[in-house]
Parts: C-alpha cells; structure tokens; sequence
C-alpha cells in the first residue's frame, strides 16, 4: 500500500469536521430526522447504523449538501456543505453513481481530480483503490465490485478531510473487503473523518472507534463497538438438551431460541440465570457454553429496547 501524502492543513484530532445539531427533515407527513445531534471528528471512523428508513440516507444527503437543512445546522468543516470551497474538503462514495460507461478508470479519476486544488497524485488512488490493472478499461466493461472501486477512487482523488462511504464494500469479495477495510483504516491513521454506513455488521465492528445507531430519526444507541456489546446485555448460549426451543423462548430474559440438530441455541440477557435454569429443567443438559453477542445481536437489541421504552411512554 503507498505511503499517504500529508493533508495540506492537517488539524488536531479532536477537530469536529462534520456536525448536525438539532437537524429536523421531513418529507410531507414522514419525519425523516427528529433533532438529531451528531458530530464526526479528524482522525475517527463513524459507523451509521440502523434499519431502512432511520434517516441515514438523509444524514448523508444533509452533509454532502444535496438536501437543503430544513431546521437545525449542518455544517462542513465550519461551514456550509453547499458552499463549493467547504465541498473541497468532502469525498463521497455513495450507494447509487450514474457514471459515463464509455470513459476509462484513468479518464474518469482525471476528470474527478481536475476539480480539486491539491488532488492526491493519480498513481496513488488508482492504488489504495486497487486499480492500477483497470486504469485503461472501460467503466461500462468493468464488474460491479471494480465499479465500485472506482467509486471509492473518485471519493478519495481530491485529499479529502471528511469521507462519507454508504455501504462501500457491497459486491466485493472477502479479499477485496479487506483490502478496502486497510485503506479505510489508513486514511483515518492520515487524520480524515470517516462516516461509514453499512449492512455488514461485523465491517463496523471492525472498523468503527464509534457507532451511532439511528431509529426513526433519532439516536437509539451510541458508542464504541465493545461499549454497545456490553450495554445491550445480549448474550448467546448454547447447549446439547432435549429442552424445546418453544418451551425456552418463554422463559425470562430469553430473546429467542432454537435448535440446530442436538444443539439448543438462545439469545438472551442474563445469560446466567438462564443457565441454571435450563440445568434445572434438564439434568441431562451438557456442553453449556454462554459467548458475548455480536455487534449486530447487539444493535438489535438495542433498537428492539429503544422501540419499547418510546412504546411505553406513548403509553402512559
């Protein structure tokens, strides 16, 4: 992997490069955001979670300056992201890129980092985004995953300070996703704020210093991956019993349960409890073993509370 040239005004790490502060978007009766806060800083790697209709699309659309703010403040490093010296310092790889299908890799990355100040050097994006082989090919010729590629390498070509990817690594393979995790990476250790959104689940575990979770347009959860794990309380337990998942799935705490061949497999919350449970209700009860839940287990636990606390105070 090349060496990544220095920004040309590198700032501390704790600068806020990206905020939205109390940002409300509606679309006619649909509230997309609800007063959201959230800042992204200089040399952190973001992860935007939540399921479809969270208002992560928004989110990204407010910050890269293709939606107009609404209520509230979004700013890009200072200022605002619809003014073109503040889109400078904004690389973007977005879901959806309508691209001239007859132009090269090398003509479109030319034509990219002809409208930035101090583009990084051609060589080197065509490298972090693994497409010193495709330079001379055809956009339309190329694969999903390498289009994608391009994407990245039209996102990265200017040096920006803040990097928005939305759902990058969709249509690459296992190596290719960790080559393009390593960059991520890299750029971030250069000092650039990253937001990533993802379905991947175990890509924001990997990736993320910090992860917000977003239900109907406002945060459900935020922290660290290891933060989030630990709050949720969501643990995994397996076991061999001839204890019936349905039986189990009613017992306290038990999120869900179910079986695979002689093994027993549960999500729950107070993994122990349930543990002495299960023995007391099988004697025959052997090869227990109780493993922390996943980012995604997690995330869904989390929402599922967040869903259910709103529920009740709707309620009351």
């Amino acid at each position: 992997m090349p060496a990544l040239h220095a920004a040309p005004r590198p700032l501390p790490e704790a600068a806020v490069l990206a905020r939205l502060a109390g940002v409300r978007h509606r679309y006619g009766a649909v509230t997309a955001l609800d007063g959201l806060d959230l800042s992204l800083h200089a040399g952190e790697m973001l992860a935007l979670l939540g399921p479809n209709g969270a208002g992560k699309s928004t989110a990204i659309g407010l910050l890269t300056g293709l939606l107009r703010v609404q209520a509230g403040r979004v700013e890009l490093c200072g200022g605002d992201p619809r003014d073109p010296a503040r889109r400078q310092a904004l690389g973007a790889m977005l879901q959806a890129a309508q691209l001239p299908e007859t132009l090269t890799v090398r003509e479109l990355l030319q034509q990219a980092s002809a409208a930035y100040a101090m583009p990084r050097p051609e060589a080197e994006t065509l490298a972090l985004a693994g497409l010193e082989a495709l330079a001379r090919r055809r956009y339309g010729a190329l694969s999903g995953g390498q289009q994608r590629r391009v994407q990245f390498a039209l996102a990265i070509c200017g040096r920006p300070r803040v990097v928005l990817v939305d759902e990058p690594t969709t249509g690459l393979d296992a190596e290719a996703r960790r080559a393009f995790w390593a960059v991520l990476r890299s750029l971030r250790e250069a000092g650039a704020a990253l937001l990533l959104t993802t379905h991947y689940l175990e890509e924001a575990d990997a990736l993320a210093d910090r992860v917000v979770v977003l239900r109907e347009g406002r945060i459900a959860a935020e922290g660290t991956p290891r933060q989030l794990k630990a709050r949720s309380g969501v643990a995994r337990l397996r076991a061999v019993s001839a204890l019936d998942p349905a039986e189990v799935a009613g017992l306290p705490g038990v999120l869900e349960a179910w079986r695979e061949g002689a093994v027993l497999q549960v999500r729950c919350r107070d993994a122990s409890a349930l543990a002495r449970e299960l023995l007391a209700r099988d004697a025959a009860l052997s090869g227990l073993e109780i493993q922390s839940a996943s980012l995604e287990e997690s995330v869904l636990g989390l929402v599922a509370g967040d869903a259910a606390a709103q529920d009740a105070e709707a309620a009351a």
